[in-house]
């Protein structure tokens, strides 16, 4: 009896100590969870802090603040260069020469004179061979009053300097061709017609007149300015001579002048003021005017 009374309270003790033991692993290993979630969450903080931190010590940059690529600015053009470009590029198309037919129909003519409102319309023949053929021969060959006469010398496509017309006066008291030329020693006159066309195969040479005077054909022997012996100035020295003679000699001043490389025309007909007199008018080459398509004239043969 008394063994068992000394055994319970040891089977108590045991008892007691096991519970101690089991509550005191147990609150271990709650403890030790509590730990491994806080370290992880601890780790996971400071990882989302380095990377806030590592973000953060960059800095940032706005849209409107980023650099742009830079255009390159566009080339700018003056109306100027437009205009002066669109001149250069600007393409001169030949038209049908209005005298094609007649070319077509005598191979002589040179060109065809023509002065707005007055009798001067008329076709220039050129025969270098012989230079009087035309000169009681009309356009068709035949004897008749004759044809205006471009001078032997003179030379149209290329031009030269000097182109020298020949032309009748009178015929049976009655005025053709060059009859009226006389009409400008008149200022007045000169100032309402003052534009020579002469339309050659290749393009219209436009001429304004510069000066107007009498003169005469001379001997051989004189020795003194004769117009109908300049046609080429191959040299300044020879332009200048021709040009300051036909400047002294005119009746009026124009108001036209030239320099050296102008071109000129001279209509020259018969005066009575003189024995062999002449009657002069002679213009400066300005602005030519319409370019020409070439004259075929192997189709026309063909025809």
């Amino acid at each position: 009896m008394k063994k068992s009374k000394h055994v319970i309270p040891i089977i108590l003790f045991a008892l007691s100590a096991f519970c101690l033991l089991v509550g005191a692993a147990i609150l271990f290993l709650e403890h030790s969870g509590e730990l491994t979630v806080e370290h992880t969450h601890t780790h996971l903080n400071n990882e989302a802090k380095n990377t806030e931190t590592s973000v953060s010590s960059t800095p940032l940059v706005s849209v409107e603040e980023l650099p742009l690529e830079k255009e390159e600015p566009a080339e700018t053009v003056s109306l100027d260069e437009v205009s002066s470009n669109e001149e250069a590029v600007e393409e001169v198309i030949p038209v049908e020469n209005p005298y094609k037919d007649y070319f077509l129909q005598n191979t002589d003519m040179a060109g065809w004179l023509k002065i707005e409102d007055t009798i001067v319309d008329y076709p220039v023949m050129w025969t270098p061979g012989d230079e009087n053929y035309y000169l009681y021969r009309n356009f068709d060959k035949k004897k008749g009053k004759g044809c205006l006469i471009l001078d032997t010398d003179s030379k149209l496509c290329p031009s030269s300097t000097n182109l020298i017309i020949h032309g009748h006066t009178y015929d049976d008291n009655r005025h053709i061709y060059f009859g009226e030329l006389n009409y400008y020693e008149d200022k007045s006159y000169r100032d309402e017609h003052p534009i020579i066309s002469l339309y050659a195969k290749d393009c219209e040479h436009r001429y304004e007149i510069m000066a107007v005077f009498r003169s005469q054909v001379f001997y051989e022997t004189d020795t003194c300015f004769k117009y109908y012996k300049f046609f080429n100035a191959y040299a300044e020295e020879e332009f200048n001579d021709f040009y300051d003679n036909v400047m002294a000699l005119s009746l009026y001043d124009t108001g036209v002048t030239a320099s050296f490389g102008d071109k000129f025309i001279t209509l020259s007909t018969c005066s009575n003021h003189v024995e062999n007199g002449r009657l002069v008018v002679v213009g400066k080459e300005i602005e030519s005017g319409d370019s020409y398509i070439a004259i075929d004239y192997e189709s026309n043969n063909d025809n």
